[in-house]
């Protein structure tokens, strides 16, 4: 198993130790899909918007992180102030799997001719499943391992606001208010191997599209996350809608990542992305790893009185 003891040193160490940093799973097609990590985001596209994304990083890496995420998110009605949404993301590391779900909730006010204010809550639950036997355990013996974690559920409770007018969005978000510890009830409660702790992730995102003429826009965008006991996350990106058809752009993580990306808008509904990243830290120069790959389908059901004349960029 290639470099299986890199996950088991990474997965000892969160677990021998009380953990401040647990961050949320992360997205560098972010862009097409706000909602999973901005609930006021929902209905913000005028139509029921359905989106399916899998992410593999680091791949050629045993145990590496592997997500899934799915989101449907609509309006309730023509021009109505009120969006509503459901996420779904499973993502996985080595022996840790953890699912959670929310229901979206969006109201909108108009604060200029184009412009939109929109606030938005999440409300939902995880579910932490941690399989011990995926371990090459140093001492087989470790009763902190005996048992597996099954099912451990933790309250969800997301927050966030959203703006945008014709050319310009800005948003900042909170996907989960709470700070849960996990804890093996095979454990002592007071036992340090036992307690895991899910801090408090910030999301902001702002970006502006540039008309150049009908058939090029540019669209720069930036998201930056912040989570306490871990470096600040900035991701910059620059995408190009070529034709109202093709996607292609360029993102960098700041010293972390390198990024493509591509997309097709096959028809009026339906679009198709796909972003490789490749790591600018050593992990970069290991030959296990192969980089990371983000595949995803979007696919939105448009009425007659609102059909989109051209694809919404943001």
């Amino acid at each position: 198993m290639k470099n299986i003891s890199f996950i088991v040193l990474l997965f000892l160490l969160v677990n021998t130790f009380n953990i401040f940093a647990q961050q949320d799973p992360q997205y560098t097609q972010y862009i097409y899909n706000p909602v999973v990590i901005n609930p006021a985001y929902a209905g913000n596209r005028g139509v029921l918007s359905v989106t399916g994304l899998h992410r593999s990083q680091w791949v050629g890496l045993d145990g590496a992180p592997t997500t899934q995420s799915f989101s449907v998110h609509t309006p309730v009605q023509e021009g109505g102030k009120v969006g509503l949404g459901l996420s779904v993301v499973n993502d996985a590391l080595g022996p840790q799997n953890e699912t959670y779900a929310g229901v979206d909730f969006s109201y909108t006010i108009e604060t200029s001719y184009s412009g939109r204010l929109s606030f938005g809550l999440k409300g939902g639950g995880r579910l932490l499943n941690v399989d011990f036997t995926q371990l090459n355990l140093l001492d087989p013996t470790d009763i902190n391992f005996a048992q597996n974690i099954d099912n451990n559920f933790s309250p969800l409770i997301g927050a966030g606001i959203y703006y945008h007018n014709t050319n310009f969005y800005a948003g900042l978000s909170v996907p989960n208010l709470l700070e849960t510890n996990h804890f093996d009830d095979n454990n002592e409660p007071n036992s340090a191997s036992s307690l895991a702790e899910e801090n408090i992730n910030y999301y902001g995102i702002v970006g502006y599209t540039f008309d150049i003429n009908e058939n090029l826009v540019f669209k720069p965008s930036t998201l930056v996350k912040a989570v306490a006991g871990a470096p600040l996350q900035v991701d910059f990106s620059a995408n190009f809608l070529i034709n109202h058809k093709f996607h292609a752009g360029l993102a960098y993580r700041w010293s972390a990542a390198l990024s493509g990306l591509i997309g097709f808008q096959a028809t009026d509904s339906v679009l198709i992305g796909l972003s490789y990243d490749r790591e600018t830290t050593d992990l970069g120069n290991q030959v296990f790893n192969d980089g990371s790959f983000e595949v995803f389908l979007r696919f939105e059901l448009f009425k007659k009185f609102d059909r989109m004349l051209t694809p919404r960029f943001f």
